[in-house]
């Protein structure tokens, strides 16, 4: 391994792992991923160490957490998504509208339209960075404004859920573990990922296991976990390799093109939050679930909340997925219309 590199991200391993577990020693939620996040940032922010990120560690996390995601579909919980459908799809339509609230910030402050547009929706940073890229915005702008928000989201979300609206109705069977059905799903995880990227598709490392740990689970009907501990290596690798993203410049780059985004994105929950109410009147589902789902967060960190708080983490990813792909589909080509048909 080349020395320079391993100079530069052998700390970062310790250092979320010493945020993680003084976060879990305090009882925050999410305690492996926003403990080591924030360690990182405060490392990065306040000393001259830059932390750097694991080679392939988030890759690792994610390929973690989606095995551990699609096992949670199984065919009872699937029947239920489905007869939830058009719940799903509006609820993520809500989400996906509402960051027009956020365009609108960015352009009330001077942002060109490609830059207020990309920086606002709430998909993958990767892939709005790219879509950005394509169409004139200001690829640092974008980037930053989706870091932005992730964090605003992991930080916030899982506190506020476990401190204002209690824990999730405790499951009464933990989930067992089959060493053989492991032996199976991690490297068959791990594969389905490396083709997910070969074909450049979104979030690969985490929709690639996830796919074919759910589909395995809702083939042969399995009510199995992954082992103890798998959740929090995972919550770890990627908080580690999210905080890397910071640094005291970053802060220091643009604080009003910050705030306009810590805004934007305060107002995208507070609306996913009151239109969660509203469904969960109408439908009597569970409130945490549908708000969690409708949350303009990261699909990894959003279903890992609904893990830790015992709610439905299969409803939650649903609406997530649903949300992400209104957004890949869907944006560029309202963005060309909205440039043809109103450009100055």
């Amino acid at each position: 391994m080349n020395k320079t590199a391993l100079k530069h991200w052998w700390g970062t391993p310790l250092v979320g792992l010493a945020g993680g577990y003084l976060a879990s020693q305090i009882g925050w939620p999410l305690p492996w991923m926003v403990g080591s996040l924030l360690a990182i940032i405060l490392v990065r922010c306040l000393t001259p160490w830059q932390l750097a990120e694991i080679p392939g560690g988030r890759k690792c996390g994610q390929w973690v957490v989606g095995i551990g995601i699609g096992l949670h579909f199984t065919p009872v919980v699937m029947e239920q998504v489905l007869a939830h459908f058009w719940l799903i799809f509006f609820g993520a339509l809500l989400t996906s509208v509402s960051s027009v609230i956020g365009v609108w910030l960015m352009r009330r402050s001077g942002e060109d339209r490609a830059t207020a547009f990309f920086s606002s929706m709430p998909g993958g940073s990767g892939e709005m960075v790219n879509l950005g890229a394509r169409n004139g915005a200001v690829l640092s702008r974008v980037a930053a404004g989706q870091s932005i928000r992730v964090l605003t989201v992991v930080l916030c979300v899982p506190a506020a859920f476990k401190f204002l609206l209690g824990e999730g109705t405790p499951t009464l069977h933990p989930a067992t573990v089959n060493i053989y059905w492991m032996v199976l799903l991690l490297p068959a995880g791990a594969l389905a990922g490396w083709i997910w990227q070969r074909l450049r598709q979104p979030n690969p490392w985490l929709f690639g296991p996830l796919l074919i740990s759910a589909s395995i689970s809702l083939l042969w009907d399995l009510h199995i976990g992954l082992p103890e501990g798998s959740s929090q290596i995972g919550q770890w690798l990627i908080g580690s390799g999210l905080g890397c993203h910071f640094n005291r410049e970053f802060f220091r780059r643009a604080p009003s093109f910050i705030g306009r985004t810590l805004l934007g994105t305060a107002l995208t929950m507070l609306i996913a939050g009151v239109c969660a109410l509203g469904l969960s009147v109408l439908t009597h589902l569970d409130l945490r679930s549908m708000t969690l789902g409708m949350m303009p967060g990261g699909i990894a960190e959003m279903s890992l909340t609904a893990q830790t708080l015992q709610l439905s983490v299969p409803l939650v990813t649903a609406m997530q997925v649903m949300r992400l792909l209104f957004v890949l589909f869907l944006a560029e080509p309202l963005f060309r219309y909205w440039n043809r048909h109103h450009g100055n």
